[in-house]
């Protein structure tokens, strides 16, 4: 009995909430003026969320991606303590050519390449003129993207091929007076301690995003760079994922099948300009996220409260036949709903149908600042970014009806019904 009971209450609970939700429909039908302009601040607000949050998004990811392909890599593999006493005794954390080890990483799922690395510091000279360099010898045959990070304006890229050809930095090669085809002497310091040089053929002149690193940076096929240096060795393996999201589960997967002397890496942990950039734009997107709300929020208010006050007499008329206050506040809030998913979703169409538009055609930007080139921006529409329009429109149409239902619903009946008379 008890259950029949229960069961019937909650037939007619959602029987009643079923009949609010249509005349709050109908409601926001009826005065389709008011509830146009309430919609249309909510589309105006998500559109213009979607496309500068999309905009910063793309910028995240193209700062993320060529970060990566310029020769960070997704993960670094290092012996552990080179990251922070290697540059002082580089030679002592070089990681021996352990091929069960690399097997292991190259086996592992998500990983496509790994790349071996020496870094070294030395001079570079030409006829009378001599300049300090910052080398890093690369494997051509296993190096992964890096097209639009790392342009090789003159000349062509590294290759096994042509073992001794190198390539310098833009701004090495202009302070050098370096050209392609030009025979030019390394000397650096090999391992034990000795100076040692060699002839090489300058290949190319490449440029970079950061203009800091193509003042001093030389590339060198890794066989050369070992054989330079005798150092039996690589300095890191750099180990290319298919997609960057994988990072975390390949160093999760790695660790334990990887002896401790090897530490992984991952490539966030390393990109001090990417994380403070990332952190500045996040603080700059929440307060325009708080300045759309409240643009909302004032709008639909504003709404809210002229159907209130318009509807005075149609209010007081449903309590005065029994409707509860309670469901004059659902009523309100229902239609308040209505009219923020409505801008939402137009919203969110016209939104993507600019952020298309838009990145088809691109954005011109200037080089930002220690950056040697400008660049086309495009807008990125990510999940969690549609979701957070969506979000913050509902939430906000719902917390503008909030005082103008709580308004309808305290009213006095004898006093409404003598409104306007």
């Amino acid at each position: 009995m008890d259950n029949a009971r229960q069961r019937e209450r909650k037939e007619r609970l959602l029987n009643t909430l079923l009949t609010d939700l249509f005349i709050s429909y109908r409601n926001a039908l009826r005065h389709r003026r008011r509830s146009l302009a309430g919609a249309m601040a909510v589309t105006f607000g998500t559109v213009a969320l979607m496309l500068a949050a999309g905009f910063i998004e793309y910028i995240y990811w193209a700062m993320r991606e060529g970060t990566i392909h310029a020769g960070m890599g997704h993960i670094q593999v290092i012996r552990a303590g080179y990251a922070e006493r290697g540059m002082a005794d580089p030679f002592e954390y070089v990681l021996a050519d352990d091929i069960g080890a690399r097997k292991v990483i190259e086996n592992a799922p998500h990983v496509v390449q790994v790349a071996s690395r020496l870094r070294f510091t030395g001079l570079l000279a030409l006829r009378d003129a001599s300049l300090s360099f910052l080398g890093e010898g690369r494997d051509p045959d296993h190096e992964v993207g890096g097209a639009d990070s790392l342009i090789v304006e003159s000349g062509a890229p590294l290759s096994s091929a042509m073992p001794t050809g190198v390539l310098l930095g833009r701004g090495l090669a202009a302070n050098l007076g370096a050209k392609v085809g030009d025979s030019v002497v390394l000397l650096v310091n090999k391992r034990g301690g000795a100076l040692d040089g060699m002839d090489v053929t300058v290949r190319g002149i490449f440029s970079t995003q950061t203009k800091a690193y193509d003042d001093v940076a030389l590339q060198l096929p890794f066989s050369l760079a070992r054989q330079l240096l005798q150092s039996g060795g690589a300095h890191s393996w750099i180990v290319y994922l298919d997609q960057t999201r994988n990072t975390d589960a390949v160093v999760r997967d790695l660790r334990p099948k990887l002896t401790n002397d090897l530490a992984l890496v991952p490539w966030y942990q390393t990109a001090d300009f990417y994380n403070k950039t990332v952190r500045l734009f996040s603080r700059q997107v929440l307060v325009m996220k708080i300045i759309i709300a409240i643009v909302v929020i004032l709008s639909i208010s504003n709404t809210m409260m002229m159907n209130v006050m318009e509807r005075t007499d149609e209010i007081a008329t449903s309590m005065a036949v029994g409707v509860r206050r309670r469901n004059i506040l659902i009523r309100f809030l229902f239609e308040g709903v209505f009219i923020g998913l409505l801008g939402a979703l137009a919203g969110l169409l016209i939104g993507y149908v600019l952020a298309e538009l838009i990145s088809r055609v691109g954005i011109p930007m200037p080089p930002p600042p220690g950056m040697a080139r400008g660049y086309l921006g495009k807008i990125l529409l990510t999940p969690v970014l549609v979701r957070d329009a969506l979000i913050i429109a509902i939430v906000t149409s719902v917390i503008a009806s909030l005082y103008p239902a709580w308004k309808a619903s305290r009213m006095v009946i004898a006093d409404a019904l003598r409104h306007g008379r």
